[in-house]
């Protein structure tokens, strides 16, 4: 019976694993290019942003679930003509890559896990009838509105007047 669950806990497990990986590169149009992983603290010092780029890519386009996925990642890596030259990139075992992969999931689902519950707490000031806190974009556009007004550019539409710039003759 144990044996069971153990066996559903890691088809669970894989499950979650893999929409994690589905929802961060759902974030993106062109993931290869502009994925960005929030490290924290713990970067380390060994792999580039652009290779654990290319390895939660690589990995999200074989699929996690396969047998020997980590296998074929390692080939796919010798053969990308990015990292022609990066001996230590290539150089890695399966393990090595499988393990690194397993750090970059963990980040992703930490990652995910902070903007579900970004999105709760939204929801909640929706909820209680509470404006939500403007995203920086928002803010942004309505200071540079004030500004246009300010500076008589302001919208045909608008109610407030524009400026009339001061004419001195001598």
């Amino acid at each position: 019976m144990g044996q069971i669950e153990r066996g559903e806990s890691k088809i669970q497990r894989r499950a979650s694993i893999k929409r994690a990986l589905d929802a961060k590169m759902t974030r993106y149009r062109a993931p290869f290019h502009q994925l960005r992983i929030s490290y924290g603290t713990n970067k380390g010092k060994n792999y580039t942003e652009e290779e654990d780029r290319f390895l939660v890519c690589m990995l999200h386009k074989l699929g996690f679930d396969k047998e020997n996925v980590y296998e074929e990642l390692r080939a796919a890596i010798r053969c990308a003509p990015q990292f022609r030259f990066d001996w230590f990139y290539k150089s890695r075992t399966a393990n090595e890559l499988q393990r690194r992969c397993n750090t970059l999931i963990t980040l992703i689902e930490r990652e995910n896990q902070e903007l579900e519950e970004k999105e709760r707490e939204q929801k909640k000031l929706l909820k209680k009838n509470l404006k939500p806190v403007p995203s920086p974009a928002s803010v942004k556009k309505k200071i540079d509105k004030v500004d246009k007004v300010d500076a008589g550019q302001a919208d045909p539409k608008s109610p407030v007047p524009k400026k009339k710039e001061e004419i001195i003759y001598f």
